[in-house]
């Protein structure tokens, strides 16, 4: 079976095409600018890269795009869309209508559609991507797969907000968590790392990439994630603010003349360690401009992230009752071991101890002593996979 991997974006698309005998990628791409003149479209598959550039009106003809990259006589992976089995869309949000990945229908869009003020700047791409590729394959059966999924078994006391419980039943606002599919994965990897079964194990999954988030599984189900109703809360990130007094919002309102649309774009486009910093949201760059030129604003900016990260890790093994693992994922949490070795300082009370020559850049594992009661793990996460893999699981029986 083969699986088109899609993730709609407002003015882009990626996608990947994977061989479910194998889990081989067959091809990966993308296509930016849709609905701006110079839309480029760029593919590898079978040692080739496929450019073009065109302007494509809409997300139709983005997809028209990719079936035409994808059975390039030259540069494409199969000879006819007929090769192509399913689709799998990541969708951001799902509210509280989906526990897990479905087959997509009417009733399906429509809950879709009924969560777009919960995610308005996602879901309308979301949606925009699915109906594009319904249009132009027709008849080839569709998955869902929901970045809030993983998130759904949170007791009510972890995903409540004090605020009037009229606002939760009436207006949906609780936390809902995101980046579920890749804590999902890579929580699914770890209890056989550690020799115990899933059910035993209590983990931190600490996704750091350029948004960030950390979520308490415990017995395999997240009890806890540091997002919220939006990806806004939490973890210091790498434009986003992260936890802070919802008063200041009304503070800069008032001192800066500002409307709320323009606070939070503040909030999350301007802040985090790009705010701190003043030089860049990429940690690559802080950390060299740190480590390497002693600047002082991206030091500032990384004792921040770090001790906010440290402090949920701390607080989750807290609320599980004792902890097995840390996990990285993600492409800070994969590729910064200096990020990884800042964060896991100060936890040995924990019994958190670091095998400093096994954690390098790209290392992959178990990086913690022999004499650790908690392991410090790098996996690698591979959301595309793991969406191709309940793709597969919902289509192969009908």
């Amino acid at each position: 079976m083969n699986v088109l991997i899609i993730n709609a974006g407002s003015s882009s698309l990626k996608y990947q095409l994977i061989d479910m005998r194998d889990e081989s990628v067959l091809a990966k791409g993308q296509v930016e600018r849709i609905g701006i003149p110079g839309t480029l479209l760029v593919q590898k598959a079978n040692g080739k890269v496929l450019t073009g550039e065109d302007y494509t009106a809409n997300h139709v003809g983005a997809i028209k795009a990719v079936m035409a990259a994808l059975t390039d006589p030259e540069y494409g992976a199969v000879q006819s869309m007929a090769e192509i089995d399913a689709v799998g869309h990541r969708v951001v949000h799902g509210g509280e209508n989906f526990k897990a990945s479905v087959l997509i229908c009417e009733d399906v869009m429509e809950a879709i559609r009924e969560n777009i003020p919960l995610a308005p700047l996602h879901n309308p791409a979301n949606i925009m991507g699915i109906e594009a590729c319904q249009a132009v394959m027709p008849g080839v059966p569709m998955v869902a797969v929901f970045d809030t999924a993983f998130h759904q078994t949170m007791p009510e006391r972890a995903y409540l907000y004090a605020l009037p419980y009229d606002y939760y039943t009436r207006l949906k606002i609780r936390r809902y968590g995101f980046h579920g599919t890749s804590h999902r994965f890579v929580s699914a990897l770890a209890p056989a790392m550690l020799g115990k079964p899933v059910e035993e194990t209590k983990l931190v999954v600490c996704h750091l990439g350029n948004g960030a988030s950390l979520s308490a599984v415990k017995g395999g189900e997240s009890i806890d994630t540091t997002m919220g109703m939006t990806p806004l809360e939490g973890l210091v990130m790498g434009t986003r603010s992260g936890d802070l007094d919802p008063a200041i919002i009304g503070h800069i309102m008032a001192q800066e003349k500002m409307k709320v649309r323009e606070v939070m774009d503040v909030l999350n486009k301007d802040s985090g360690v790009l705010g701190l910093s003043g030089l860049t949201s990429d940690m690559r760059d802080i950390t060299d401009a740190a480590d390497d030129e002693g600047n002082l604003a991206a030091a500032r900016a990384l004792e921040v992230y770090d001790y906010r990260a440290r402090k949920y890790i701390g607080a989750y093994a807290a609320a599980m009752g004792g902890l097995d693992a840390i996990v990285f994922t993600a492409g800070v949490g994969e590729n910064n071991w200096q990020a990884r070795k800042r964060i896991v300082e100060g936890l040995q009370f924990l019994g958190v101890k670091m095998e400093h020559s096994k954690n390098f850049r790209g290392a992959v594992g178990d990086i913690s002593t022999p004499d650790s009661t908690v392991k410090i793990l790098v996996i690698p996460t591979n959301e595309e996979l793991a969406i191709a893999r309940d793709t597969m699981k919902v289509v192969k029986n009908l």
